[in-house]
């Protein structure tokens, strides 16, 4: 298991072999990296605290089991990707996602999770879109535009994350988290990162798709995932009402006034009028060409600002208040500092304190604070204005 562990951290951190030896101050070379990971050898105990520094956990961790298997779904739609950039976007999600879990578990939210998990039986492309108007109603949403995607799933508890990677071929992922007896922990939706708000919006409502859906062996599950996106994020009724039932043409101008109130690219909603008939295909690419001819096809014009996930910074935040992690276990999970108010860690310095000298410090202030009062009496306007009768 170690050996395992080893491989997946390296690569979850983005490290090649020569990168991690480097990293340790190549107290090893890449070669005995290798044999560790191969499990043809152990490293010693001077090693491993090395590797661990590098690879930014406890020693302890490298030994430790997974607490859940995660499994990766959609994944065959990136096979054109190299295989190394693979195993680095498999590693990450694994153990992004089974860190998440244990934050999950410590702040005893997995308890609340209910995950519509292929609740949505889909045999064609009209039952992607009936899946995204029952999700919709499931969750309460009504027909109005989703502001803000990201906060909307973490409040539905599923994680989202973003991955760091040089490939253009790579643009999302979902992903599933078992327990020993193969019930689902948790769920995350990837997207990687860097993109504008529009494809973000989309990859990330098309992941969400691969986790909801049900889909029949005879349908395309790709399409089925693009029909879904596109109508959670731009609902029928609500697009007919703007655009109307049929159109000959639309312009560019329209297109981007579309794009701001629903938050997916122009090139994609395109593709949803087409889909609900409003635009006939000849319409369709030639929009698309013209497109093409003024450069829109990868950089649109007017992008949207992309959306943060807040959860897993959110939530650290509160397992060190509530003293479920360290301050630097929590700065380890999520990869920046945390700064704290003065004010905020006196408390919990006070806090710590023996409870009779926590009583005498706060006697010592209520009495300081009973003689500042006296001596104000009725000559400083406390805060509060005159009574005024009407």
């Amino acid at each position: 298991m170690l050996h395992q562990r080893i491989k997946q951290l390296r690569l979850a951190r983005g490290l090649s072999l020569d990168g991690l030896s480097e990293k340790m101050g190549g107290i090893v070379t890449k070669q005995a990296l290798s044999k560790y990971e191969k499990g043809a050898s152990r490293p010693t105990v001077v090693v491993m605290t090395k590797l661990a520094a590098a690879l930014n956990v406890k020693t302890a961790h490298l030994y430790t089991q997974p607490t859940v298997t995660v499994k990766l779904l959609a994944y065959r739609k990136h096979v054109s990707l190299l295989k190394r950039d693979q195993e680095v976007i498999e590693s990450f999600v694994a153990q992004n996602l089974e860190e998440r879990f244990r934050l999950q578990e410590l702040v005893e939210e997995t308890s609340k999770i209910k995950l519509p998990l292929a609740r949505f039986k889909v045999t064609s492309l009209a039952d992607a879109e009936k899946a995204a108007i029952d999700l919709r109603k499931i969750w309460n949403l009504g027909e109005a535009p989703i502001a803000n995607l990201i906060g909307l799933l973490e409040d539905r508890f599923f994680h989202v994350f973003e991955i760091d990677t040089p490939s253009e071929k790579f643009d999302g992922i979902s992903a599933k988290a078992y327990d020993e007896e193969g019930n689902v922990k948790a769920a995350a939706v990837v997207t990687r990162r860097g993109l504008p708000g529009e494809r973000q919006r989309l990859n990330l409502s098309h992941e969400l798709a691969h986790l909801v859906m049900n889909v029949a062996e005879d349908v395309d599950e790709e399409k089925a995932a693009f029909r879904f996106a596109g109508a959670f994020l731009a609902p029928s009724s609500l697009l007919l009402h703007e655009v109307g039932t049929k159109r000959s043409s639309i312009q560019i101008n329209e297109l981007l006034i579309l794009k701001k109130r629903f938050g997916i690219s122009i090139q994609a909603m395109l593709y949803r009028l087409r889909d609900l008939g409003v635009i006939n295909d000849s319409t369709y690419t030639w929009s698309c060409i013209q497109i093409s001819k003024l450069g829109f096809r990868k950089n649109e014009p007017e992008p949207l600002p992309s959306e943060v996930p807040q959860w897993l910074k959110q939530n650290a935040l509160r397992a060190v208040s509530e003293g479920l992690l360290t301050k630097e276990e929590a700065e380890k999970l999520i990869g920046e500092p945390i700064v704290e108010e003065q004010q905020f860690m006196d408390r919990r310095a006070f806090m710590k304190m023996p409870l009779d000298y926590r009583r005498k410090i706060m006697q010592e202030q209520a009495a300081a604070l009973k003689n500042h009062y006296e001596k104000l009496g009725d000559k400083e306007d406390l805060g509060g204005g005159g009574i005024i009768e009407y």
